[in-house]
């Protein structure tokens, strides 16, 4: 009769008996799915089974602690669950492609301390930039592109210290960058673009040891010459699309540029033959008011007409002889 016994409690409860997730991890899980109004993109949140095997979901291999939550892709029609910040053990936390998620970000996330991926990337969330995302020292990823955020950038956002990338691009951001920009503890792969900013680009920017800098489609103005000087690293520098007005003819490139866009600004003076001496595998300068020979040489002759036209008087290979 025992052994009849056991072979039935065994047969009713296997979940029970093999599940690894921790019992309060899974509670906060069935609260955020419950917040979400069950979407159908969390249809395997059962409470009946080990959320190890949800989908969406990672447990650590040694606590079995969720470490991991990204949902993305599916119909649902919310905003980011206060719950999200229940999840103390949390490392990777994403949000993506959900046109229906709104609101804010919320400030639950920051206590998740051990957060060190975070994106919220390609939804209708709104509101600003808060600064106690800057709380979370383990980040070193941060990807909060193309929402709806708006307000100005906080400066409290340099003093990550291990950060190595910073997508703020595609929302509707106004005012200057922060000149605290120029003191990262860690230089970040930098992304400002597709917003509304405004005023001169910080000179402290030229002391960072970028490796990418993405400033287009602002309304920046000014001189941004010293984000191009031989004793920086920067490999991609775009600042396309702004209201830059400065001389290009004297100055002086690092030999690290291998992507350099300057179109559809107010940059005057020549080419300089500094250029022939990178390798470039994209330039565009197209829409300035730059004059002159192209220099030969190099990668220059290698590009089309469109990454030199509608300038005021640029010629040259490939463009019209001079």
């Amino acid at each position: 009769m025992f052994r009849f016994c056991f072979l039935l409690f065994l047969l009713l409860a296997p979940a029970t008996l093999s599940e690894l997730c921790n019992p309060q991890d899974k509670n906060v899980l069935l609260k955020i799915k419950k917040d979400l109004n069950n979407p159908y993109l969390l249809a395997s949140w059962k409470s009946n089974t080990d959320c190890c095997d949800w989908y969406t979901v990672t447990c650590d291999s040694t606590t079995n602690r969720i470490n991991s939550l990204t949902i993305f892709s599916g119909q649902l029609s919310a905003q980011i669950p206060t719950s999200v910040g229940d999840l103390p053990y949390l490392e990777k936390l994403e949000f993506r492609e959900l046109s229906d998620l709104t609101g804010p970000i919320q400030p639950t996330i920051a206590k998740l301390t051990n957060l060190n991926f975070l994106r919220l990337k390609n939804t209708n969330i709104s509101g600003p930039v808060p600064n106690f995302l800057a709380q979370l020292k383990k980040l070193t990823f941060l990807d909060l592109s193309f929402n709806d955020l708006t307000g100005t950038i906080p400066s409290a956002l340099s003093q990550f210290p291990n950060l190595n990338a910073l997508h703020l691009d595609g929302n509707k951001l106004t005012g200057p960058i922060p000149d605290s920009f120029g003191f990262f503890n860690k230089v970040p792969d930098l992304y400002l673009s597709h917003n509304q900013l405004s005023g001169k680009i910080p000179v402290s920017l030229g002391n960072l040891k970028l490796t990418v800098i993405d400033l287009s489609w602002n309304k920046l103005e000014g001189d941004a010459s010293f984000l191009l000087g031989p004793s920086l690293t920067t490999q991609i520098i775009d600042v396309s699309r702004n209201l830059l007005q400065f001389d290009l003819s004297n100055v002086k490139f690092t030999n690290s540029l291998t992507s350099l866009d300057l179109s559809h600004n107010s940059i005057f003076g020549s080419l300089p033959a500094g250029l022939t001496a990178l390798n470039l595998q994209y330039l565009n300068v197209s829409y300035n008011s730059l004059c002159g020979q192209i220099p030969v040489g190099g990668k220059l002759q290698s590009f089309t007409i469109y990454e030199y036209f509608h300038n005021k008087c640029l010629c040259g290979s490939p463009l019209p002889s001079c």
